[in-house]
């Protein structure tokens, strides 16, 4: 069974979203190690738990199509929340490495 283009660009957008959380996740350690704050421990773990949440979810876009398959509301929601994650994402990125 071929994937949905709607959620082949869900994966595509939390593939980004793993690039993203590791460069972020890459700095906030490194001030972690610097400055020892509980503020960038918690940053730290905040990109830890949304890495683990993105590469599972890119795993059950491949494992468990049938799932999402089923309704294209789900899907488009799905692409949305993703999309969104995405922005978040790229401002923290940008704010965060500048």
């Amino acid at each position: 069974m071929a994937m949905e283009p709607t959620i082949q660009a869900a994966s595509l957008l939390a593939a980004v979203n793993i690039i993203f959380l590791t460069a972020l996740s890459a700095v906030w350690l490194r001030n972690y190690r610097t400055f020892r704050t509980p503020l960038v421990l918690g940053l730290v773990a905040f990109g830890g738990v949304m890495l683990v949440e993105n590469a599972l979810a890119v795993y059950f876009f491949f494992t468990m199509q049938s799932f999402y398959s089923g309704d294209a509301h789900v899907q488009q929601a799905v692409l949305v929340l993703r999309g969104l994650q995405l922005i978040a994402l790229g401002f923290l990125t940008y704010v965060t490495l500048r």
